[in-house]
C-alpha cells in the first residue's frame, strides 16, 4: 500500500509509492543481510573446467541385460496392497519350521520309544538278593552270564530240528562271570557247573554248583518257607564260594541263544577237528566255518571230546565272545536289518534281575568291544564222589588269586589263569 503522507516525493519511503516494490535499505550496489542467505555461494556460481555435455542418444551404447540380484537389506521392499505375497513367505517360514521340529520330535521320540518297548520285552527275576553275610559292592562290575537248557516257548519242530530233547524244568548248561575291571581288559571266567561248592539251598551241603539253579532242588530255611533251586541260590551259592559281589544277571534259553546267532547272521569258528555227535545234532568238519543257530547250539553244548565238560566250557567261553564281538560290530550296530532282530531277539528271551535294564545289556556289549581275556576257575582236581559223581575241585591258592583280584576291582594276573 502506498504511504499517503509521502505521495509524489522521492527518498527513501517515496519508493514505496510504487504499487507491488518492496525494497529495504542498504549500501547501493552491496546486497543486504535477507539476500546474502538466499544468494548462491561464488563456489557454486563458478565453473571448474570445461563445461561437461551428455553424449547424443546414439553415441550411449545399450545396457546388458543383467541377472537376478542378490536382495540386501536396504533393498525395499515390494508391496502388491493385498499382503499376498507377505502371506505367501510366512507360510513358507511355517512349513519349514514344522519339518525341522517334526524331524527332531522323531529322531528323539523314536530312539527313546523303541527303547522302552524293548526294555518292556525283557523277563525279569529276582536273582540279586540281599542275605545275611552277603559280600559288599565291590570295585569294577561282574555279570552272572548263565545259559540254561530251558525249552520255553520251543515247537516240537524246533526241539527235533535243535536235538534238545524234551526235558520239562531248566537246567544251567553254561555258567560264565563277565568281570570288567576299573582298569583292563574285561575277562571271561567261567564256571565248571560241575564244581563241588557248599549250596545256598536249605537243607544240602555240598554239591555241584549247577544244582543250585535247579528247580527240583528245594529244602526248608529255618523260617519254615521252601526255597528251591533258580537264579537267586545259584548267585548267592557263587559269592559265598568266592567273596565275589555279583552286580548283574542274564539268563538265555536255548531257543533266544539260536535266535540270536541266526540275528547277526551266523558266526565264524574254527575248530581243529570234526566233530559228531548226535544227542547235540552236531556234524562238523574241521578248519573255519560259519555257524548258524542249531549248529552253534550244537557246538557249544557237546561233551564229545577228550575232556568233555572242561572242553566245552572252553568253547563257550570262545563262542560267547565272537558271539560278543559280531553283535557290537559297527556293520551290526548301523544295520537296522540286523541289530532291530538282534535287539528283538534278545529282549524277548533274556533273563534279567529286576533292577537290571537293557542300557545294561548294552554296557556289557560295548565293555567287550575292546577286546576280552577268557580263561575259567583254576581246576584242582577232578575226582569222583560218593553222591555227588564226578565234580571239579577248584585250586585253591590260584583261584584264591584270582577272586583277590576281582575283590579289588584289579586285573585278574597271569598265574591265576586256567587254560
Amino acid at each position: 500500500m502506498a504511504d499517503r503522507r509521502n505521495r509524489g516525493k522521492t527518498g527513501r519511503t517515496g519508493e514505496h509509492d510504487r504499487q507491488g516494490v518492496f525494497r529495504r535499505g542498504g549500501a547501493p550496489g552491496r546486497p543486504d543481510e535477507f539476500e546474502k542467505l538466499y544468494r548462491s555461494r561464488e563456489s557454486e556460481q563458478r565453473t571448474v573446467g570445461e563445461t561437461r555435455r551428455l553424449p547424443s542418444a546414439g553415441d550411449v551404447p545399450p545396457s546388458r541385460p543383467r541377472g537376478p540380484q542378490r536382495r540386501t537389506h536396504g533393498a525395499g521392499r515390494e508391496y502388491d496392497g493385498r499382503g499376498i505375497r507377505r502371506r505367501r513367505q510366512e507360510r513358507r517360514r511355517r512349513r519349514a519350521t514344522t519339518t525341522v521340529v517334526t524331524v527332531l520330535v522323531l529322531l528323539l521320540v523314536l530312539p527313546l520309544g523303541f527303547y522302552l518297548y524293548a526294555d518292556s520285552r525283557l523277563q525279569r527275576v529276582d536273582a540279586l538278593l540281599d542275605y545275611e553275610g552277603r559280600p559288599d559292592g565291590q570295585p569294577g562290575t561282574t555279570y552272572m552270564v548263565v545259559g540254561s537248557d530251558s525249552r520255553q516257548g520251543l515247537s516240537e519242530e524246533e526241539m527235533r530240528e535243535m536235538a534238545t530233547g524234551d526235558a520239562e524244568g531248566r537246567r544251567t548248561d553254561t555258567i560264565m562271570v563277565l568281570y570288567v575291571p576299573d582298569e583292563g581288559d574285561p575277562t571271561i571266567v567261567s564256571v565248571p557247573r560241575d564244581s563241588y561248592v557248599p549250596l545256598a539251598v536249605p537243607g544240602f551241603g555240598e554239591n555241584k554248583i549247577n544244582a543250585s539253579f535247579a528247580g527240583a532242588v528245594c529244602g526248608t530255611n529255618e523260617a519254615g518257607e521252601e526255597v528251591c533251586g533258580g537264579p537267586a541260590p545259584l548267585v548267592e551259592t557263587f559269592e559265598r564260594a568266592s567273596g565275589v559281589h555279583i552286580d548283574h544277571y542274564v539268563e538265555i534259553g536255548m531257543g533266544g541263544f539260536v535266535d540270536i546267532v541266526n540275528a547277526v547272521g551266523g558266526v565264524e569258528m574254527c575248530p581243529e577237528e570234526p566233530m559228531v555227535d548226535p544227542k547235540a545234532g552236531l556234524d562238523i568238519e574241521a578248519g573255519c566255518q560259519m555257524m548258524e543257530g542249531s549248529t552253534a547250539l550244537g557246538y557249544v553244548r557237546t561233551r564229545a571230546t577228550p575232556r568233555a565238560d572242561l572242553d566245552r566250557i572252553a568253547r563257550q567261553r570262545e563262542f560267547f565272545s565272537a558271539l560278543v564281538q559280531k553283535a557290537s560290530a559297527p556293520s551290526t550296530l548301523f544295520n537296522p536289518f540286523q541289530s532291530v532282530p538282534l535287539v528283538l531277539a534278545g529282549t524277548d528271551t533274556f533273563m534279567v534281575d529286576e533292577d537290571d535294564n537293557l542300557r545294561h545289556l548294552a554296557g556289557m556289549l560295548l565293555a567287550m568291544r575292546g577286546g576280552t581275556r577268557t580263561t575259567a576257575i583254576p581246576v584242582g582236581s577232578t575226582p569222583t564222589l560218593e553222591g555227588a559223581g564226578s565234580v571239579v575241585l577248584w585250586d585253591e591258592a590260584r583261584s584264591e588269586e584270582m577272586f583277590t583280584a576281582m575283590r579289588a576291582g584289579e586285573p585278574i594276573p597271569e598265574s591265576a589263569f586256567q587254560e
